[in-house]
């Protein structure tokens, strides 16, 4: 049985699962936001009361999508590379970290999981940069 970085992997796949559970959160939420603007706007339009703020709630709430699925890509990216860094090919274990790190750093468009899966993430990866197999 070949040694594998299975700190690393483990590290960079349990982040990679916070992360993805942080967009998801982040996701609804930026729904939630968008929805709120646009029924503000659409009030505006159909009634004698006026909502001020509708655009600029619906902008915040599409700013939060982009980067809700930027962080979404990110996990996706993290749990993909930590299943690649417990291949048994030693030789692809510093590429997958490279890929890991990049994963880690774009989490942190939406705080990186909480900031617990950005730190788990950047210390497995660090950890398969430095495997020497």
């Amino acid at each position: 049985m070949a040694n594998k970085p299975t700190a690393a992997f483990v590290l960079v796949l349990i982040g990679g699962i916070i992360v993805l559970l942080g967009s998801l959160v982040g996701l609804a939420g930026a729904l939630a936001v968008s929805a709120l603007g646009s029924a503000a706007g659409a009030l505006n339009g159909t009634s004698n009361v006026t909502v001020t703020g509708g655009s600029a709630i619906s902008a915040v709430g599409s700013i939060t999508l982009v980067l809700s699925i930027i962080s979404l890509i990110a996990g996706i990216l993290m749990i993909l590379s930590a299943v690649k860094l417990n291949n048994l090919n030693v030789g692809t274990v510093k590429k997958w970290s490279i890929v890991a790190l990049i994963g880690t750093l774009l989490s942190l468009t939406t705080l990186g999981g909480f900031g617990i899966g950005f730190l788990l993430g950047l210390i497995g990866s660090i950890l398969g940069l430095t495997y020497k197999g």
